[in-house]
This record gives C-alpha cells, sequence and structure tokens, in this order.
C-alpha cells in the first residue's frame, strides 16, 4: 500500500527547498529534500507503519523546463504485508506545466518498491493534480491510476494469474489556507479509492475495501527549514470490511481492530 499525496503525502514528504542549483547546458537544475518523523506513516487513510512511528525522506532533481525525478523512502510494518518488506522505496518522475501565473499541473509516474520484500510486490501508479492559488489559499485535485498488475491482484485471483479483476483509481482534493494574523496554516484532504477490493498475494492493495473514503483535517507551522504539523485521519471503513481483511489489516500478528481507524498525525520535517 502507499502517499502519492500524497498525501500524495504522495509526495508531501519531496516538499521543494532549494540545496544547490547548477549550470549545466545553460539549464539549472536544483536539488531539494526533506527528512520526516511521524507518529504513524497513513497512506489514504490506512495505517502503513503499523499504526507506530515513522522515518521517511526524499530527494528531488529539478530541472527548469518542469521535468524532475525524485526518491521516497519510508519505514512500514513489516510483518504479513507489502511482501515482508519493512521499506518502501519509491521512484518518481514527472513534469509541472505552468498554465497561468497562479496554476501549476503536475503529470508523472510513481513507482512503488518494497525491498527485500517477496517478488512480485512492486506497481506502478501514473498521476496527475492541478494546483493552484488565490490569496492565502492553495488548493490541488488529484487523480491517480494504477493499471491491473499481479501485485494489486485480489488473493483469489492471484494463483496461477497473471492480473486481476480491476485496475485501480483514486480521487482527491487537498486545500491549505494561511490563518490570518498567525503562523499557522489550516489544511484538509479528502480522497476517493475505487479498485480491487481484497489484499493481493504479497499483502499490497491500493484500494482494500474496493471503494472507500479517506479524509484528514490539520494544521502545520514552520519554523526556518521546520514544519511541525498535527492531523486528524480517518476512512469509512467499517469494522466489518475490515475484519475480512485480517490478520493483515490490525496492528500486529494477531492483532485486533482495524490500521483504518480514526488517528491523530504529528509529525516534524525538516527541508532542505
Amino acid at each position: 500500500m502507499k502517499s502519492i499525496i500524497i498525501p500524495a503525502a504522495l509526495l508531501a514528504g519531496l516538499s521543494p527547498a532549494a540545496a544547490f542549483a547548477q549550470e549545466e547546458g545553460g539549464k539549472a537544475v536544483t536539488l531539494s529534500g526533506s527528512a520526516t518523523i511521524a507518529s504513524d506513516y497513513r497512506f489514504r487513510g490506512v495505517s502503513q507503519s503499523d499504526k507506530e512511528m515513522a522515518v521517511q525522506g526524499g530527494l528531488t532533481l529539478s530541472h527548469e523546463s518542469g521535468l524532475y525525478a525524485g526518491v521516497w523512502a519510508s519505514n512500514l510494518a513489516g510483518w504479513g504485508s507489502f511482501g515482508g518488506a519493512n521499506m518502501e522505496l519509491d521512484l518518481i518522475g514527472g513534469y509541472k506545466l505552468p498554465i497561468s501565473a497562479t496554476a501549476t499541473l503536475d503529470a508523472g509516474l510513481v513507482w512503488y518498491m518494497y525491498p527485500g520484500g517477496a517478488d512480485e510486490s512492486d506497481f506502478a501508479e501514473p498521476y496527475g493534480k492541478l494546483t493552484g492559488t488565490t490569496g492565502p489559499a492553495t488548493l490541488t485535485v488529484g487523480v491517480a491510476y494504477a493499471p491491473k498488475q499481479h501485485a494489486l491482484a485480489n488473493v483469489s485471483n492471484a494463483p496461477g494469474s497473471r492480473g486481476q479483476s480491476e485496475d485501480n483509481l483514486y480521487l482527491w482534493g487537498d486545500g491549505a489556507v494561511a490563518i490570518a494574523g498567525t503562523p499557522f496554516t489550516a489544511k484538509a484532504h479528502i480522497g476517493y479509492s475505487d479498485g480491487n477490493p481484497g489484499l493481493g498475494p504479497n499483502g499490497t492493495s491500493v484500494a482494500p475495501t474496493g471503494r472507500y473514503w479517506d479524509w484528514s483535517l490539520g494544521v502545520d507551522t514552520t519554523w526556518r527549514n521546520l514544519t511541525l504539523g498535527l492531523s486528524y485521519v480517518d476512512t469509512d471503513i467499517g469494522g466489518a470490511e475490515a475484519a475480512r481483511l485480517q490478520p493483515n489489516f490490525s496492528k500486529g500478528p494477531g492483532g485486533t481492530g482495524s490500521i483504518a481507524d480514526a488517528t491523530i498525525v504529528a509529525s516534524m520535517t525538516a527541508a532542505f
């Protein structure tokens, strides 16, 4: 399972902060990155770190033409999920195109990798998003589409099969508004997943219940290159739906409950 958000966080962990720029053939190339400590790694509302802390980091190389390439990594729950891998490594490539003074179109692809996990646990997901600003507000709408891939197949379809019954679609919207007279920014996210229900042969899925909503509300504040965040994260995945995905969908081997339960996520990110 896994951000873009983002949450394409998905690419939230790759927020730009220039580390250096150099001239190459008359074109500027910029390297930026970030490192994050979070109380939980939530991807589309579902915990990827077994409701435990996560350490994450990323680097992005950007060209002034709009082309960029990056890498992002995080620890994972490990047991019973992601083919037994305890790390996620994302390779990202895309292109940003300004379409007005206040709007940018961004399209690319994320290749989700699970080093040390079972074979065929990796998968690809193209994405596109449109970001615009108006006054103190920044708004983003996006779409991510994962074609049919063996890593995302329902368990019942996996043996002897190299495909799955459905592809996976994710639609989302993000909003951020600076709170006047304060150092805080209020943030909101809503997302909708529509894909192949059930966990794949290696415990991976981008739509574990087939169709569900996820959302979050939070606040950030920045001091120098540090950003502190606090968010409430939840989904509409009910207890009965989560029960059908056990034991992989609970905290730890033989655990109870759901890793999609509502939670408060605290984070600290250093940009460089």
